[in-house]
């Protein structure tokens, strides 16, 4: 996997790398990746698929339903490892498994991501329009963007929503997060997009000192991830 640089994602991922909204602050990263094998990344392909096809001869029973139907796939399990790939140049010291990152990974329409941008995204996309002038919103921008790098009527849209005990994109005083991935099968690129809102209450250690572990598990409990 090799990073590429493009001047739309660029624009939009400088707006959302700080957004300090007073009590909150999101920081997003919009990142736009080649499939094109690099560096250790043959290497890791081979470890990836060999756990896929060690799970599938163990699988004797699966099901339409079951991770073993969807990877008996050559072409589902090459999509699998492309966004495990992806996954580790995000996050390089963070060790991804193939069927572990599986069952968080979920096949999403335009439509859904808009919904779920819509209501996270409400605030930021005020700011961008003050901020910028512009008779284009945030979400207008951001398709563009995707469009021109990743065309997105030939996408594949993935969210990835793991456990938040092993969520390597949660940081302390999260109140949301979502991550997105949309996958040119064609093109072979990918485009990751992963947003999260933090309190500064928490994140400046105003509140650190006075919570107990059972009282951070009530602030989080209620919460959408």
């Amino acid at each position: 996997m090799k990073f590429l640089e493009y001047t739309p994602l660029e624009r939009i991922d400088d707006f959302l790398s700080y957004l300090n909204l007073g009590e909150r602050t999101i920081k997003g990263c919009l990142e736009a990746y080649s499939c094109k094998h690099t560096g250790t990344d043959k290497k890791l392909s081979f470890s990836l698929e060999h756990e896929i096809l060690d799970y599938l001869g163990k699988s004797s029973d699966a099901d339409s339903s079951s991770p073993a139907e969807y990877l008996m796939s050559r072409s589902s399990r090459k999509t699998l490892i492309y966004l495990v790939l992806t996954l580790y140049h995000m996050y390089p010291d963070y060790d991804f498994s193939a069927m572990n990152a599986h069952q968080f990974f979920t096949e999403e329409s335009w439509d859904t991501f808009k919904q779920i941008f819509d209501t996270y995204m409400f605030e930021a996309s005020k700011e961008w329009i003050n901020e910028n002038e512009s008779s284009s919103s945030l979400l207008e921008t951001i398709y563009k963007a995707l469009d021109e790098v990743v065309k997105l009527a030939e996408c594949e849209i993935y969210s990835y929503v793991p456990d938040s005990d092993a969520d390597p994109f949660l940081e302390k005083g999260a109140i949301w997060s979502f991550n997105f991935f949309f996958y040119n099968r064609k093109l072979k690129r990918v485009v990751s997009f992963r947003c999260c809102c933090l309190s500064n209450m928490v994140a400046d250690g105003f509140l650190l000192d006075n919570l107990s572990s059972d009282e951070d598990g009530e602030i989080f409990d209620n919460m959408d991830i």
